[in-house]
Parts: structure tokens; C-alpha cells; sequence
């Protein structure tokens, strides 16, 4: 191993060898983990509705819960692979939480029960996003910085 090699370089070059998941890595796979699920819980709410109540257009409902269910593929995804340290998972995690911000934006600016959402979905995209760049997160998802390939 040369004097500049990382520990999650090595990693990359021996499976085998185990690494730790720092705290910060956990963490925000943990958080999009929430978002997923979140997702899915207001996914099952609406087809619920569309389904057994009178919404105003069924099949606006019905579509609406499943692209709900669609959107929390990524944000699930990415916390599997936060959670088992792939590189790859890091980008679809930030993708989530930058597409989080305007939502919570949106119901901010709502007079309704919606405003304490809006509040719980911008710390949770904040948090998230603040633990993703942080620097042992990409280290050890060896993420190198830009001009840093060997």
C-alpha cells in the first residue's frame, strides 16, 4: 500500500478487507431511508383514497400514488447503497435531497397542516445533504475530489 493510499482505496482493491462505516455515512443513508418510506406511506394514502373514497378523479389518484411509489425508488436505493458503502449512491442520494428542497419550499408557502411537512422535509434534505459532501462520507465511499484520480 503506498504512503497515499487511502484505507477505502485499499477496500476497492480487496474486498475482502472490511471497513467501517463512519457514523455520518449511516446517518444519511438512515435519513433517505425516512424519505423512502415516507414516500410509500403518502403513496399507499392516496390509492387508499383514490380507491375506496370519492376523490374527485379516480384515476388521477390511482396514477398519482403510483408515481409516488416510483419516486421512492430513488431515495430507497440510495440509502441501500449508502448503508453498504457504494460509490455509486452517493449521487442519487444528493439528486433526492435537492429535488426535496422546492417541495418543502411549496409547503412552506401553504396556509394548512402542510407547513410542519414542509419544516420536517428541509431539515431532513439540509441534514442529508450537509452529511453526503462532508468529507470522511466520501472518503469512504472512496469519492475522490476533482484532479485527485491516481
Amino acid at each position: 500500500m503506498s504512503s497515499e493510499q487511502t484505507p477505502a482505496q485499499d477496500t476497492a482493491a480487496d474486498p475482502a478487507t472490511p471497513v467501517s462505516r463512519p457514523r455520518r455515512l449511516t446517518w444519511a443513508a438512515a435519513l433517505a431511508a425516512v424519505q423512502g418510506a415516507g414516500l410509500v406511506i403518502a403513496a399507499g394514502w392516496i390509492l387508499v383514497l383514490g380507491l375506496t373514497g370519492a376523490p374527485d378523479d379516480r384515476q388521477q389518484a390511482v396514477t398519482g400514488g403510483i408515481t409516488l411509489v416510483v419516486l421512492a425508488l430513488l431515495p430507497l436505493l440510495a440509502a441501500r447503497g449508502l448503508f453498504l458503502m457504494r460509490r455509486w449512491s452517493r449521487g442519487p442520494a444528493v439528486i433526492t435531497q435537492v429535488l426535496a428542497l422546492p417541495v418543502a419550499y411549496n409547503l412552506l408557502k401553504a396556509d394548512s397542516v402542510a407547513i410542519p411537512a414542509g419544516i420536517a422535509l428541509a431539515a431532513v434534505a439540509v441534514a442529508s445533504l450537509v452529511l453526503l459532501v462532508n468529507p470522511a462520507t466520501a472518503q469512504a465511499l472512496g469519492i475522490k475530489g476533482p484532479g485527485r484520480a491516481d
